[in-house]
């Protein structure tokens, strides 16, 4: 038979049934944070209905207004910024945009003209002459500061050079003018008796102008300073005399 175990020494009794009493209180660990408390509901609010929305900012206001006056500006400029132009272009004159408006639709032509040579003076149908007998001897190319010999000049025209004529009485300025239009084929001088301010003439081609900054004369040197009018379109007025003074 196995023996019993020996008692437990005196004092010392062995527990018996669950511990009785609180647990032993800890500290603890990290101490929990200090949260704010919630918000409570906003004003005028019940459950079930959702908050009514905040007001408009002062802020957003001034944002709007300011992008409204923005597209009132945009709208404004799109509107005159064109009605202003369109209003320099009707008041830009003819001299400004000479081919706006000039043509050669005045010119006129006069045909079968003998190129003949005289020694006397002859009674031209034109004035000035636009062509015709004529003498022999032609002037020499540049701008001349009183009236020369019809017969010398239409020579020139012959040579396929432009003639410029104007009125006497016509200013400095503008005869200052006509002279810069002059081709380096051509002679200008002043005519009495002129059916208009400036008259610009080839060999059997003529044109009437308003004055010397009338758009057409451009258009009328550009058409005809080629000698394309002209019996003899190579030919030239350098050479020529330089005293073709009337008689």
């Amino acid at each position: 038979m196995t023996a019993a175990p020996p008692p437990p020494p005196s004092g010392d009794k062995p527990p018996t049934g669950p511990p009785t009493g609180p647990p032993p209180a800890y500290p603890p660990a990290y101490p929990p944070p200090a949260y704010p408390p919630p918000p409570g509901p906003p004003s005028g609010w019940a459950p079930g209905f959702l908050p009514p929305p905040p007001p408009p900012r002062a802020r957003s206001r001034a944002r709007l207004a300011l992008a409204l006056g923005a597209a009132v500006v945009v709208v404004a400029a799109a509107i005159v910024v064109p009605v202003v132009l369109l209003g320099d272009d009707e008041d830009s004159s003819p001299a400004e945009t000479p081919t706006a408006a000039a043509d050669l639709s005045q010119v006129r032509v006069y045909e079968d003209l003998p190129t003949t040579h005289v020694t006397d003076p002859v009674d031209y149908d034109v004035t000035p002459p636009a062509g015709g007998p004529h003498f022999a001897q032609w002037l020499e190319c540049g701008a001349y500061g009183s009236p020369v010999q019809d017969e010398n000049a239409v020579h020139d025209l012959e040579h396929g050079a432009v003639w410029i004529t104007y009125d006497p009485a016509l200013g400095d300025d503008d005869v200052a003018t006509l002279e810069a239009a002059l081709p380096q084929n051509g002679i200008m001088s002043p005519y009495v008796g002129l059916p208009a301010p400036v008259v610009v003439t080839v060999w059997g081609t003529q044109l009437a102008l308003t004055g010397a900054d009338d758009p057409r004369l451009a258009l009328f040197v550009e058409r005809y300073d080629d000698g394309v009018t002209a019996p003899e379109p190579f030919a030239s007025c350098a050479g020529g005399t330089a005293s073709g003074v009337p008689a």
